[in-house]
């Protein structure tokens, strides 16, 4: 009896010592395996073919039997991993993901007739994806980089997809530089290294990059991870409520975790243990109960405001100046859920900016316009012709004429009558009597404007200390540019701030006497 008992204990203390090491030693991220065997305590069942046989034991081994070629199980496993990748995203190749929720906390009725943004305490289910901009999906979570902050609301009237950054404006209003700017930021294409003498040329010669280019290396571009970090859709949205009236928004995804950068050099110490620094922690967080959630406000204009400003309220390389609008609150946006296949629900995510809802219509900016058919083209390619009738992407309700192509087709609308109009009872559209019949025009000039890059140098980097870290990277970046170009950027600086080229070009000289007197004691050494 006394043996009985002390087994007993042993096994009492290794179960407890066990769950004491799952639970508080290991982070969620680490143990996912360990929880899966928790709540999975026998296989989950019969392995089997592609095609759903049920595999013999000799058939997973190609040793010592039949020729691999008539092994089944082999053949799906081999042939499968060979062409289980798909493209890479161009841009935000690498992300990470979480399911969540929105919740209406403010009436906003007055500016938007939009469902999902009406009755408050109403819950609409979301998917976010949160990524960096240019790296490779191998690359580091947390460089220096603007960040993506994309948002998918499962309304009932359709899927509202706000595809943003984590700095309120964007780089260019001409979507031509598109491929250019893309291609300064990934690699030259002999080197096959970043080259930052060709991202300096090309703001030299198209300055409109500068303000973009200056939230970048503050420390705005080096949020810590993705929970403390804002989120904005960048566009100036029009709005309208049931009575057709209209209004003009940009929305904000405010952080309550509370806003929170890093240090150049914070950077390096973490990225030299964790390239996944941003993903580990959200994912983390989410396990452990500690939801990540946004407070979610838009700053509005009235059609009367946006006539009489003095600058264009659509340019989304410019921010909105204080007292030309007010900020109303909507809800909070709450992510609760890790997905429980990445692939599925986060590399197979496709958020389109067109995807909008009645009483959310259409920025008129270039750059929208052109996002909307670049998102829709590269989601073709890389997922195919039916990326919306993937889970991850599919709305609550679909009614459609197009069908057949590449799965998924999901029911592919059955017996449904294949063409519109028809007279034998296929879905039809519905009068949207509130939608406003006016369009606006947006003339865009595409004269030099360094107003708002010296409004960031002044204001937005009211801090010092904020200041030189900005003036330091700037410095960092223009050591290794060839003399021309970087006489150039100093140039511009100068032509930007007074100040700000002083201090770079001060920081430039004595950052290269530094490597001249570094490269003369090695060759005396």
């Amino acid at each position: 009896m006394i043996v009985f008992y002390a087994v007993i204990l042993w096994l009492t203390r290794v179960v407890c010592a066990y769950h004491d090491y799952v639970n508080n030693t290991l982070e969620p991220a680490a143990r996912q395996l360990l929880d899966f065997k928790l709540e999975q305590a026998k296989p989950i069942g019969i392995l089997t073919t592609m095609a759903g046989k049920p595999v013999d034991i000799r058939e997973t081994t190609t040793l010592n039997n039949d020729a691999p070629t008539s092994n089944e199980y082999f053949l799906d496993d081999v042939m499968h991993t060979t062409a289980e990748r798909i493209p890479e995203r161009a841009v935000h190749a690498k992300g990470t993901g979480a399911f969540g929720y929105f919740e209406v906390t403010h009436d906003v009725s007055k500016y938007t007739k939009a469902d999902v943004f009406n009755g408050i305490g109403k819950k609409t289910p979301v998917a976010v994806r949160l990524s960096t901009g240019t790296a490779s999906k191998g690359g580091n979570d947390i460089a220096r980089e603007v960040k993506g902050f994309t948002i998918k609301f499962y309304t009932n009237e359709g899927n509202l997809d706000f595809l943003g950054l984590n700095i309120p404006i964007y780089f260019y209003t001409d979507p031509s530089l598109f491929s250019p700017l893309l291609h300064v930021l990934k690699k030259n294409p002999r080197t096959n290294l970043n080259d930052i003498t060709a991202l300096w040329d090309l703001v030299t010669l198209k300055p409109i990059l500068l303000h973009g280019l200056f939230w970048r290396y503050s420390d705005y571009g080096s949020p810590n991870g993705y929970r403390k970090m804002d989120g904005f859709p960048i566009h100036t949205y029009e709005l309208n409520n049931k009575h057709g009236d209209r209004y003009f928004a940009k929305f904000n995804f405010r952080t309550e975790q509370g806003l929170e950068n890093l240090t150049t050099a914070e950077v390096a110490a973490i990225t030299s243990q964790d390239l996944d620094y941003a993903t580990r922690d959200l994912y983390n967080n989410i396990a452990l109960k500690n939801y990540p959630s946004w407070r979610i406000e838009m700053d509005v204009m009235t059609s009367h405001d946006i006539t009489n400003v003095d600058y264009n309220p659509f340019d989304v390389t410019r921010l909105w100046k204080n007292g030309t609008y007010h900020t109303v609150q909507i809800g909070r946006l709450v992510l609760d859920r890790n997905p429980d296949n990445f692939f599925e629900a986060v590399e197979l995510s496709a958020y389109n900016p067109g995807s909008l809802v009645p009483g959310i219509n259409s920025p008129p900016d270039a750059i929208f316009k052109s996002r909307r058919l670049i998102y829709r083209d590269t989601q073709n390619y890389r997922l195919g012709i039916n990326h919306n009738r993937i889970n991850v992407n599919a709305p609550k309700y679909l009614k459609t004429y197009n069908r057949d192509g590449v799965p998924p087709v999901n029911d592919n609308m059955k017996d449904v009558p294949n063409y519109y109009p028809n007279s034998f009872s296929g879905p039809v559209p519905f009068v949207d009597e509130s939608r406003p019949n006016e369009r606006i025009i947006v003339f865009e000039s595409n004269a030099v404007d360094l107003e708002s890059p010296s409004n960031f140098y002044k204001y937005i980097l009211s801090d010092e200390g904020h200041k030189q870290r900005f003036i330091d990277n700037i410095v960092s970046s223009l050591i290794p540019v060839v003399p021309e170009v970087r006489e150039k950027a100093l140039k511009l600086l100068t032509l930007v701030d007074l100040e700000l080229g002083i201090r770079v070009r001060a920081g430039v000289t004595a950052a290269r006497a530094r490597v001249r007197d570094e490269s003369l004691l090695t060759i005396h050494h």
